[in-house]
């Protein structure tokens, strides 16, 4: 016997099932669908869908997606994001009313993803509740603020000489095998502790360099703070293309959350190369160095994209280092002068100073910081000042001495200050030197308490001022790192914590007031 309450239930959703037929109409949904007419290497021709807007997602068969890049009357040009091979003349496409976006969040420090966000570290899949356009509008110039906080990079020669603010454009460039992404990844891993996050976009690189960078953030602690975005050599040209929109629009969440950020485009270089090839593909017109007319507009475009937003929006910095590989050191290319034209400043890697054993081998009579001397720290102003100017007189004349020429008792002078210099502003990789020790060392330099000590005892002397360096008292430390100037007390005390310290390597046991 069945039970009344069961019976009853299923009545009920009888009734239910029946208003809902009776309520239900069929709607038609349109949904445009094109063919593929042609397949080539990294792109695709489709005919069929009048209505695609520019740079509108595509969607092809076997999970395949493309970007419309040329809207010509009777087909378009799509930038596949995926392989090609998977992809036939006649196949079906299919709108989807959206452009290109990737993942955003907090989930992604830590991570290692391609430009559309899929995992490449084995961690499982990227959980995030929000996605930003690969392509986005830089901030308004009314939403900006100048440049005013130091970005720390741990490197003597450039936080001393060609100092970078929080919010600034440097470009790294030279030959290849110069040390350019060794100097963007001590940045990053001089970042622990300072509340800065970091990208890095790998674009088109070796499967050997990118685990590499991967093996050396690992073991400094630096991936707790770092996103990295990959593409391969062997990646499709549009990923290539896309990788440093989509690795911008993963900083700029941070940054629109009143974080301060870097992102390293390693390099961009590539990034032209990958262009070109697209746009030769497509039959866009040719211009100088077959790159096509719109190859400046690229850059700027996704470089604009880097500032120090003001306090009414958040307050957040996004700091960009790019990198750009030279052929021959011609820093007049068409790509580099591009680039130099588009950032706030230069880093010129030298083939001559890295062959010599100069590391970093940062060439200071070339490079600039157009902006980041405004943010740079009191101190270094202070001791550091001159340091440039004496440096580029040093080398001016060591290339002139190699025709023979007799010198006079200045122009020695100025080559043994010189050479200490260089010995000072030498660096091993994955070694980044905190702010006091490089105070410490550069007021000995410029103070000329170095000036009797041997030029081969110079890396034991700085290995005992960084030592020496936890003697000074933490106010003083604070104003080291503040914006206030040192007083007079201050470095007369730092002055006789180094005599003290030196006093051991002096040549023939001279005084330092015979040095001074």
């Amino acid at each position: 016997m069945s039970h009344p309450n069961f019976i009853e239930t299923i009545e009920n959703t009888f009734r239910e099932i029946s208003e809902r037929k009776a309520e239900f109409t069929p709607r038609i949904q349109y949904r445009e669908k094109g063919i593929v007419t042609h397949v080539s290497s990294g792109i695709a021709l489709v005919s069929g869908l009048p209505g695609t807007g520019n740079e509108e997602l595509l969607e092809f068969p076997n999970g395949l997606f493309g970007i419309a890049f040329n809207l010509d009357p009777d087909e378009i040009g799509v930038i596949l994001l995926g392989p090609e091979d998977r992809l036939r003349a006649g196949d079906p496409v299919t709108r989807t009313h959206r452009i290109a976006d990737i993942p955003v969040g907090e989930e992604l420090s830590g991570r290692v993803v391609n430009p559309l966000g899929l995992p490449l570290d084995g961690k499982g899949p990227v959980v995030s509740s929000q996605r930003y356009p690969v392509e986005r509008a830089a901030p308004p110039i009314m939403h900006r603020e100048a440049v005013n906080v130091p970005l720390q990079t741990g490197i003597k020669v450039i936080d001393a000489i060609i100092p970078i603010g929080r919010g600034q454009r440097e470009l790294i460039l030279g030959d290849r095998q110069t040390g350019k992404t060794s100097i963007a990844i001590d940045t990053i891993i001089n970042q622990k502790g300072k509340n800065v996050i970091c990208v890095y976009c790998a674009i088109a690189q070796r499967s050997a360099s990118v685990a590499k960078v991967i093996s050396q953030l690992n073991d400094h602690g630096a991936m707790d703070y770092t996103t990295v975005v990959v593409t391969e050599g062997n990646d499709p040209p549009g990923l290539q293309y896309i990788a440093p929109y989509a690795a911008t629009s993963i900083a700029e969440y941070f940054m629109e959350q009143g974080s301060d950020v870097l992102i390293v485009y390693d390099d961009l270089t590539h990034h032209a190369r990958a262009y070109r090839e697209l746009s030769l593909l497509l039959r866009r017109p040719p211009g100088r160095e077959a790159f096509p007319g719109d190859i400046f507009y690229i850059h700027s475009r996704l470089l604009e994209r880097s500032t120090h937003l003001n306090k009414a929006h958040g307050g957040g910095s996004l700091t960009a280092l790019p990198v750009i590989e030279t052929e021959a050191q011609n820093i007049s290319a068409y790509i580099p002068t591009n680039l130099i034209s588009i950032t706030d400043g230069q880093l010129y890697l030298s083939p001559r100073l890295f062959d010599l054993g100069v590391l970093p081998a940062v060439d200071v009579a070339t490079s600039v910081s157009r902006v980041g001397g405004k943010a740079q720290l009191t101190v270094y102003r202070e001791v550091a000042g001159n340091l440039k100017l004496a440096y580029a007189q040093f080398e001016e004349l060591e290339s002139f001495m190699r025709f023979g020429t007799r010198m006079d008792e200045r122009s020695r002078e100025i080559i043994a200050h010189g050479n200490r210099i260089r010995a000072c502003l030498k660096q091993p990789e994955l070694n980044p030197v905190s702010v006091p020790d490089q105070i410490m060392l550069l007021l000995a330099l410029t103070g000329g308490l170095l000036k009797n000590i041997p030029l081969e005892k110079i890396p034991e002397a700085e290995r005992l001022l960084s030592q020496g360096s936890s003697r000074l008292p933490e106010e003083l430390v604070r104003r080291i790192h503040s914006s206030e100037a040192l007083k007079e007390v201050d470095k007369t005390f730092i002055f006789s914590v180094i005599q003290e310290i030196l006093q051991p390597l002096v040549e023939d046991n001279l005084d330092f007031r015979d040095a001074s």
